[in-house]
């Protein structure tokens, strides 16, 4: 591996969540970088066909959340050790949105990569339990982030914020009444509200089934020393101390995943840089909203790789 050459220059790593996958990401990664192979096989020794599926699909069997969770795990991470194996980069932080968590600590050293495919493809199997379908959902708001937070609070179901991820994009989430009314009402008031199609409530109340499902075994995972900080979606705080790492991980199934908090902590210790590892661009598209003139680079595919300058 080459020597790290950044050390003056501050690169945050994000990893993204749910949402981002496609069939065949990562396969040419897989077929160009041994450290990238080393994640896919991995993934297949861990959760065996899930390779396969990723590979050639169907799309509708690799969205289900118990495949889709692991298999974007796996498909940030091989992008990240491909490119760091490749450039001798090191971040100086990280951080990921929702799911991208796990993602994160795997890249920072914290978890194992077989213990985060094994924590994810449960935590995916009990968010899909969790609510009976149809019980749930979720609607993007476009506005003001203080009346998205002020109508639900107002609302007598369950509903709240789940992702602030953008200045002016926050996604709501609970019962589908809840959801509906708080909706209306912020239509009302001159926001505009975009319903989701999701296959579970994510990140509210009503997934703590899930956080009490998945604790014990968080609780038990092993996490090593950081090689560098990630930001906790549920407290958009640095984080460097693994005996913190379970309690956030639980939080944040029911927790909000506050992204617009966690770009500005980022800026404000001066990170030069953002790369996105994974197959899509969703978070460079949130980092450009939250600083329009932040630096964003993306790292996903074999190309991306080989090409990658500062």
């Amino acid at each position: 591996m080459p020597e790290f050459i950044n050390d003056d220059i501050k690169i945050a790593a994000l990893f993204p969540g749910q949402g981002s996958h496609a069939v065949g990401m990562g396969v040419d990664l897989a077929q160009a970088f041994p450290h990238a192979e080393d994640v896919y096989a991995t993934k297949e020794a861990t959760l065996p066909g899930l390779r396969q599926l990723v590979e050639v699909g169907p799309f509708d069997e690799l969205t289900l959340t118990a495949n889709q969770q692991p298999a974007l795990v796996a498909a940030s991470v091989a992008a990240y050790r491909a490119w760091q194996a490749h450039t001798g980069l090191m971040p100086m932080v990280a951080a990921g949105h929702s799911l991208g968590e796990y993602s994160a600590l795997v890249a920072a050293g914290v978890l194992d990569l077989a213990d985060a495919l094994k924590l994810t493809r449960k935590r995916g199997e009990l968010m899909q339990q969790a609510v009976p379908e149809g019980v749930g959902a979720m609607s993007a708001i476009m506005g003001d982030p203080a009346a998205v937070q002020e109508v639900c609070a107002g609302i007598a179901g369950i509903v709240q914020p789940a992702n602030f991820n953008a200045p002016t994009q926050t996604v709501i989430s609970g019962e589908k009444a809840a959801v509906e009314q708080a909706s209306a009402e912020l239509k009302a008031r001159g926001l505009k509200a975009i319903p989701l199609k999701v296959s579970a409530p994510f990140h509210c109340a009503l997934m703590q089934p899930a956080a009490d499902g998945l604790a014990a075994d968080l609780h038990a995972a092993q996490y090593g020393p950081y090689a560098f900080p990630v930001v906790a979606n549920i407290t958009a705080e640095l984080n460097d101390d693994p005996k913190h790492t379970a309690d956030l991980l639980e939080r944040q199934i029911t927790g909000s995943v506050r992204w617009v908090e966690t770009i500005q902590t980022l800026a404000g210790l001066g990170v030069d840089v953002f790369i996105e590892f994974g197959p899509a661009t969703v978070l460079t598209g949130l980092v450009k909203r939250i600083l329009p003139d932040a630096k964003t680079i993306n790292v996903g595919t074999a190309e991306q790789v080989r090409e990658f300058k500062l």
